[in-house]
C-alpha cells in the first residue's frame, strides 16, 4: 500500500490543481491551457524535487518529488479530458489529439506516465529528475509556442484511425523518452561518482533501457501500421514516402537494429546507450524537424 501512496496524494495535487482553475475563472471546466500552464510548472517543481534528492542527499526529496509528479500526470490528463469537452462545446467535437498543440501535451502526458508506472519498480530514482525535465520542456514549448486554439478538423483527420495512430506513437515516443534519459545519466555516470551514486547498477540500467526500448518499438510498429491504413483511407495509399513517414521508418530501423545488436551480440553499457540516445534523436527530428524543415501531408507542420 505504501508504494501506492504517491499516486494517492498525487490525486490531492491534481485536484488543486483543477480547483485552482476553478477559483481561477470560475468555472467548473477551466480552460484547458491554464491547466496545462499550471501542470509544467508541476512538472518542473518535480524535477526540482529529484535533484534535491541528488545534491542534498534528502531521501523524502524523491518521495516529495514522486507526488508532484503524479500530480502533473494526472493533471495533465485532466487538461486532456476537459479539453475534450471543450471541443464538442465548440460544436467541433474531437479527441484532441490532432495539432501540434495537442500532440504536445499528450506527449508529455505519455512520458511522465510511463515513467511514473515504471517508478513503482525502482529503488533508486534518480532517473525522475530527466524524465520531468523533458516533460515539462515539452510542455513549455506547446504554452510558448504552439496554437492551442481549437479548429475544426480538416476532413482527413476525420477518422477514428487518427486516434489509434497518435495513441501508439506517442506511447512509443514517450517509451524512446524515458530510455534516452536513462542512457544520457548511464553515459555520465561512466566517468562521476556523483551519478553512479544516486543511480541503479549498471546492469539494471542496461535492461530497463532495453525493455523502454522494446515497449517503444512495439508500439511504435503498431503506430506505423495504424498509420498505414490512415493513409489508405485518407489519401488512397498506404504509404507515399512522405518526410514524416520516410523519418519513422528510419528512426524504426534505428530501434530495430538497437535490439538486433543487444539480442545477437549482447550490447550493453555505452553502446546500447549511444544508440538509444541516436534513436531518440532521430524520433525528435521526425517529430519537430520534419514537421517544421520539411512539407508533407501531416498535420502538425506549423505553429499555427
Amino acid at each position: 500500500m505504501k508504494k501506492f501512496s504517491c499516486l494517492v496524494l498525487g490525486l490531492i495535487v491534481a485536484f488543486f490543481i483543477y480547483f485552482l482553475g476553478i477559483v481561477t475563472q470560475k468555472n467548473f471546466l477551466p480552460d484547458n491551457t491554464f491547466l496545462f500552464s499550471m501542470v509544467t510548472f508541476v512538472y518542473l517543481i518535480s524535477s526540482i524535487f529529484y535533484l534535491l534528492y541528488a545534491v542534498f542527499n534528502w531521501e523524502k526529496a524523491v518521495f516529495i518529488g514522486s507526488v508532484v509528479g503524479w500530480g502533473g500526470f494526472l493533471g495533465n490528463i485532466l487538461g486532456i479530458l476537459i479539453r475534450w469537452i471543450q471541443t464538442h462545446q465548440t460544436g467541433f467535437g474531437y479527441v484532441p489529439l490532432s495539432n501540434l498543440y495537442e500532440s504536445l501535451v499528450f506527449f508529455s502526458a505519455c512520458i511522465a506516465g510511463i515513467y511514473l508506472f515504471w517508478e513503482f519498480n525502482l529503488e533508486k530514482k534518480f532517473v525522475g529528475f530527466l524524465v520531468f525535465v523533458l516533460s515539462f520542456l515539452i510542455l513549455a514549448f506547446a504554452n510558448l509556442k504552439a496554437d492551442p486554439s481549437i479548429k475544426p478538423l480538416i476532413p482527413a483527420l476525420k477518422s477514428n484511425w487518427l486516434i489509434a495512430h497518435v495513441t501508439t506513437c506517442f506511447l512509443g515516443y514517450g517509451a524512446f523518452a524515458i530510455a534516452f534519459a536513462v542512457s544520457i545519466l548511464n553515459l555520465l555516470s561512466e566517468k562521476n561518482l556523483f551519478f553512479q551514486k544516486f543511480l541503479p547498477e549498471k546492469e539494471f540500467l542496461d535492461n530497463f533501457t532495453y525493455k523502454s526500448i522494446l515497449f517503444g518499438f512495439f508500439w511504435l510498429t503498431v503506430g506505423i501500421i495504424t498509420g498505414a491504413i490512415w493513409a489508405d483511407q485518407a489519401w488512397g495509399s498506404y504509404w507515399s514516402w512522405d518526410p514524416k513517414e520516410t523519418w519513422s521508418l528510419i528512426t524504426w530501423l534505428i530501434y530495430a537494429t538497437t535490439i538486433h545488436l543487444r539480442l545477437t551480440r549482447g550490447w550493453s553499457g555505452k553502446k546500447l546507450s549511444w544508440l538509444s540516445v541516436l534513436g531518440f534523436l532521430s524520433v525528435l527530428f521526425t517529430y519537430f524537424g520534419v514537421n517544421f524543415l520539411l512539407s508533407g501531408l501531416h498535420s502538425y507542420g506549423n505553429l499555427s
